[in-house]
């Protein structure tokens, strides 16, 4: 006789996440197809390359299966997930960055794409950003964690954090108040 998946769709996530730290695999594969499209666009703001949005993703949540049992609180299990994909970001940035932050773009410079009405959006905006401001970004904004969370999180000093987030939106104003400057002055 073929198994029947028991279906999960209703359940509160904290029951579910009770199961899975048990070892239900079909709990957790429903845990799974909850929170993947949110840590997906998470990791694609992180890193604006969809490709490998998609391959940290499903690293995150071979690290949750191999972890699940460790997570203390069944009702912090998003808290958890978070705190497991800003890891995984971490690790794989260091991993292949070896000169950290070489890659930032000087404050002056926006790479121009595309002929000027091509559209513009945040996520392309926030792609120019240089890589931390733009993690303390996303978590601030997307994630709506504190400048203390946020510290604690990534290790950062808070007044790092701060300073990350004031002039990241500053700057990100800027690009947009540009790319719109420019579309208007090329529509007339």
């Amino acid at each position: 006789m073929a198994h029947k998946p028991i279906l999960y769709g209703k359940a509160a996530e904290a029951m579910i996440v009770g199961l899975a730290r048990s070892g239900d695999r079909e709990a957790f594969a429903e845990l799974v197809r909850r929170r993947q499209s949110w840590i997906r666009n998470l990791m694609r703001r992180f890193c604006h390359d969809d490709h490998l949005a998609d391959d940290l993703a499903q690293q995150v949540f071979l690290q949750a299966w191999r972890h699940i049992r460790s997570l203390q609180q069944s009702d912090r299990f998003g808290a958890w997930l978070r705190r497991l994909a800003v890891n995984t970001w971490l690790q794989h940035r260091r991993a292949n960055d070896p000169i950290r932050n070489a890659d930032e773009l000087d404050e002056t410079h926006v790479a121009a794409e595309g002929p000027a009405g091509m559209a513009f959006d945040l996520d392309r905006a926030l792609a120019s950003l240089p890589e931390a401001p733009r993690l303390c970004i996303v978590l601030s904004y997307n994630e709506g964690m504190t400048h203390e969370e946020i510290a604690e999180l990534t290790e950062l000093p808070a007044g790092t954090v701060k300073s990350h987030i004031r002039r990241g939106a500053e700057r990100l104003r800027q690009i947009l108040t540009d790319y719109n400057d420019g579309a208007r002055n090329h529509g007339q």
